[in-house]
C-alpha cells in the first residue's frame, strides 16, 4: 500500500489509515501478486526485491469486487437519509466496484442504536463494515480502547462495553475515519448536506497547538469544522473542542449590538454614540485621576493584530497598563526572551525521556498529549511532577505527586539527584529522594530529551524557580526546556509586547483595584482570571469598564458592551507553542452590527485622535508589525526573540496559593458556551466537583 501511494497507484481500501496500525480486516485492496495463488491484501503484504503486483488485473478486480459484494449483502439502502451521503467512502468505491443488483435475497441484518454520549452518534450501526479503525483509532491514538467488537460472523458488532460512553477528548476524529455513516456527529446530524457546504481554511482559537482546521459553512453559519491535514502541527486529528465549540458561535448568547448601561438598564445604542461614550469616558478618567488609571485586561486567545492595537492603544493614552497573564500569580519583570515550547512540535513524536512538571497533559494539551503517546509506544520514558495522580492514557515511568507548594522543592531535589550523579555542586540545597534519583536517572539516559512546563508550572507562585531549576537540569542533560503554552496567542500575546511597561501594572495588580477605567477585551475575569469572583467586586469599584466580547459577557459590571467578531468573522493571525504564525480570514460575515476587534479598536483609536492607526486591512497591522523585516511576515518568531532563558533567585519558595488553570471545557468563552461540550463527562465532573466545594 506504501510503495502504491508512493507510485502514485491508487488501491481501494477501507480499513487501512496511515497513521493507524495494519488490520487487514476488509480485504478490499487485494492486488495481483505474481507468483502467488490467490489475490494478497496490499496494506499487510510487504514488498520485497524484484515483487511483481498487478492492481488493475482481471483477478485484482474481479476479488475487489467480489469483497465489494459482500460488503454490501447486509448494508442497508439508506443512501438519500445517511448523514454521510456525498462523502461516503463505501458510497465511492460501489460506484467503480459494486454490481448493479444484489444476488442476495435474505433479509439484511440490523443492529440496535447504542448512545455513547452527547458528541457521537452510533444510531446507524446497521451502516458498519466492521474495519475497526474507531477501535484502532481508541487503542493507538487516544490511548484509550472504548469501543471494541462484540460477538462472531454476522453477530458482530462495535459497541461500548457495560453501557459505557465514550469520553475521550479526540473521540471526534473517529467520526472523520469512519469510511461509512456508521459513526456521525450529533451536533451535526440532519443540519445540512456535504455538497451545500462552503469548506475555508482556519485556526484553531483554543489551545496553543494552533491546529488546523477546514470550517463548512452554509448561509453564512458555521455548520461543522473538521481538521485540515498538517503534519508539523496536528497531522490530521484534532481535540473535540476544536470541532465542537463552534455550536456557541451560533448560539442566543452573541452579543450583536453595541450596548450600554444607563440608569442600571442595558440599552442599545449606534457604534458612534458607544464609541464616543468610551472615548469621552477615558478623556475624562485621564484628566481627573491621570493615565496611569487607565488599563487593559486582554486575552491571549485574541488575534495577534488585536492584541497590538490594544497595546498601541493604552501606550497611545499614556498608560503601561495591559497584560494578557490574567491566571498568573507570578509577574516575572525581568523577563527576557518569549517563553515557548522550546521545540517543533513534531519533535515530541520523537523523545525518548521527557519531565512533565505541573500538567494535566491529556486534558490541557490533547494534542500534545497525543504526540507524546505515540512516542511511548517506542520506548519514551515519561517523568510527571504534579499535583494529584491523573490517568494520561499512556504509561507513566515515574510519577512525583506532590502538592503545588512543594512543586519548587520537588524540582530542587532532582536538580540535586543529577547533581549527585555527576559529582558537581547543586544550584541550590536539597534532597536526593528515591523518586528524585529515579527522575534524575531517566533524564541522564537515552537521547532526544525535554522538560516541559505546563499551564500549572507557568501559572505557579514560584514559576521562575521552577523554569529556572528546569534549565539547570536541562543544561545538565541535555534536555529541551519549554513551555507548553496555555492558549492559542500565548507567544504571540509577548511577542507584540501585551505586557506592562515600566511602571505599569500587571494583571494581578489590576485585578486587585487598581484602575479606574478597565478595557476588556474578548475576556470574562471571573471566569479567566486567579482572582475568580474577587475580579467582579474591584472591577466593579471602576467607573469604567468597556467590554469587547463576541457574547454578553461581564454584564455584571461592565459600563459598555462592544460586540466583536470571534475566529471565524475576522481575519487574524495566532502564534503557537513552537512559534509558528498561522494567518486565517474569516470564514462568516460577523452577526449582527459586531464588529472584528481591530476595527473598533482602531476606530476607538481615531476618535481619540492617536497617531499612528492609520490601517485598512488586518494584513496591513501584521505587516506593520514586522516592518523591521520591511513588513515581510516570517513562518515563524524570530529565533532572537524566543528564549526560556531564567536566572535562578535565592529567595524562599514556600507559597500556599494553589495554580490557577482552566478545566478542559472551561478554557474560554467559546468553549464554555458550547452546549454538546458541556454535556460531556469531563464538563460533568467539574460540576460535581463545584457542587461538593
Amino acid at each position: 500500500m506504501h510503495a502504491a501511494e508512493k507510485a502514485g497507484t491508487y488501491i481501494p481500501h477501507f480499513c487501512y489509515h496511515k497513521k493507524l496500525s495494519i488490520a487487514a480486516s476488509c480485504r478490499m485492496c487485494l492486488v495481483d501478486v505474481e507468483k502467488m495463488p490467490k489475490p494478497m491484501p496490499a496494506c499487510a503484504t510487504p514488498v520485497t526485491q524484484g515483487m511483481i503486483v498487478r492492481t488493475k488485473s482481471d483477478k485484482a478486480v474481479k476479488a475487489q469486487k467480489s469483497v465489494m459484494e459482500f460488503l454490501l449483502i447486509n448494508h442497508p439502502l439508506d443512501c438519500p437519509i445517511c448523514d454521510q451521503g456525498g462523502e461516503c467512502q463505501l458510497q465511492d468505491l460501489a460506484v467503480g466496484y459494486g454490481g448493479s443488483s444484489s444476488r442476495y435475497q435474505e433479509e439484511k441484518r440490523v443492529v440496535f442504536h447504542k448512545d455513547i454520549g452527547p458528541l457521537v452518534s452510533m444510531e446507524e450501526m446497521s451502516r458498519c463494515i466492521h474495519c475497526t479503525r474507531c477501535v484502532r483509532f481508541g487503542q493507538e491514538i487516544a490511548g484509550v480502547m472504548e469501543l471494541g467488537m462484540s460477538h462472531r460472523g454476522e453477530h458482530a458488532e462495535i459497541e461500548t462495553f457495560l453501557g459505557q460512553s465514550v469520553d475521550s477528548e479526540l473521540s471526534g476524529n473517529m467520526i472523520d475515519i469512519c469510511p461509512v455513516g456508521a459513526l456521525t456527529s450529533k451536533p451535526f446530524r440532519y443540519s445540512a448536506r456535504t455538497w451545500e457546504l462552503s469548506r475555508r481554511k482556519s485556526i484553531s482559537p483554543h489551545d496553543s497547538t494552533g491546529a488546523n482546521l477546514i470550517v463548512q459553512v452554509k448561509n453564512d453559519r458555521v455548520m461543522r469544522v473538521v481538521p485540515l491535514e498538517n503534519d508539523a502541527v496536528n497531522e490530521c486529528w484534532i481535540a473535540d473542542r476544536d470541532r465542537f465549540s463552534y455550536e456557541a458561535l451560533n448560539s442566543d448568547q452573541r452579543s450583536t449590538t453595541p450596548m450600554l448601561k444607563q440608569g442600571g438598564e442595558w440599552k442599545s445604542v449606534d457604534w458612534k454614540t458607544a464609541l464616543e461614550y468610551v472615548a469621552h469616558g477615558l478623556q475624562s478618567i485621564r484628566k481627573n485621576h491621570g493615565a496611569a488609571s487607565i488599563g487593559a485586561l486582554v486575552s491571549p486567545h485574541s488575534t495577534l493584530e488585536e492584541l497590538c492595537l490594544a497595546g498601541s492603544l493604552v501606550r497611545g493614552l499614556g498608560s503601561e497598563n495591559i497584560d494578557y497573564r490574567l491566571r498568573n500569580a507570578e509577574f516575572e519583570e525581568s523577563q527576557q526572551g518569549v517563553r515557548f515550547l522550546g521545540m517543533p512540535i513534531s519533535g515530541l513524536s520523537q523523545l525518548q525521556r521527557v519531565l512533565v512538571i505541573g500538567s494535566n497533559l491529556r486534558k490541557d494539551h490533547p494534542l500534545f498529549a497525543q504526540r507524546i503517546r505515540q512516542a511511548t509506544r517506542v520506548g519514551c520514558a515519561v517523568s510527571v511532577v504534579s499535583e494529584r495522580a491523573m490517568d494520561w492514557a499512556m504509561p507513566l515511568r515515574h510519577s512525583c505527586v506532590v502538592p503545588s507548594a512543594g512543586w519548587v522543592q520537588a524540582v530542587a531535589n532532582i536538580a540535586f539527584a543529577v547533581a549527585q550523579e555527576k559529582g558537581i555542586a547543586a544550584p541550590i540545597s536539597g534532597q536526593a529522594t528515591d523518586i528524585a534519583k529515579e527522575i534524575a536517572k531517566s533524564m541522564m539516559s537515552g537521547e532526544r530529551r525535554a522538560i516541559l512546563l505546563g499551564n500549572a508550572a507557568a501559572h505557579h507562585p514560584h514559576a521562575s524557580h521552577i523554569l529556572a531549576l528546569s534549565n539547570w537540569i536541562g543544561a545538565q542533560t541535555g534536555a529541551v526546556v519549554g513551555y507548553l503554552s496555555e492558549a492559542a496567542n500565548t507567544v504571540g500575546a509577548q511577542l507584540v509586547g501585551a505586557l506592562p511597561g515600566t511602571g505599569g501594572m500587571n494583571a494581578g495588580q489590576m485585578l486587585s483595584g487598581g484602575l479606574k477605567a478597565t478595557i476588556l477585551l474578548n475576556n470574562e475575569p471571573e471566569f479567566d482570571s486567579a482572582a475568580g469572583s474577587a475580579a467582579v467586586q474591584s472591577l466593579g469599584q471602576c467607573e469604567m469598564v468597556v467590554t469587547l466580547s463576541p457574547f454578553k459577557a461581564n454584564m455584571a459590571f461592565s459600563d459598555v458592551l462592544l460586540p466583536i467578531a470571534p475566529f471565524t468573522e475576522t481575519p487574524g493571525t495566532f502564534v503557537n507553542a513552537e512559534g509558528r504564525l498561522q494567518s486565517f480570514h474569516a470564514v462568516v460575515k460577523p452577526q449582527g452590527d459586531a464588529r472584528p476587534a481591530w476595527k473598533v479598536l482602531r476606530a476607538l483609536a481615531n476618535i481619540l485622535n492617536l497617531p499612528g492607526f492609520e490601517f485598512n486591512s488586518a494584513q496591513e497591522v501584521l505587516s506593520h508589525l514586522h516592518a523591521a523585516n520591511g513588513g515581510v511576515v516570517p513562518d515563524h518568531a524570530p529565533a532572537n526573540r524566543l528564549s526560556n532563558a531564567c536566572s535562578l533567585s535565592s529567595s524562599g519558595f514556600d507559597s500556599p496559593v494553589t495554580p490557577c488553570v482552566a478545566d478542559i471545557y472551561q478554557l474560554d468563552g467559546i468553549v464554555r458556551r458550547a452546549p454538546s461540550l458541556q454535556l460531556t463527562a469531563d464538563a460533568r465532573a467539574i460540576g460535581k466537583q463545584e457542587i461538593a466545594a
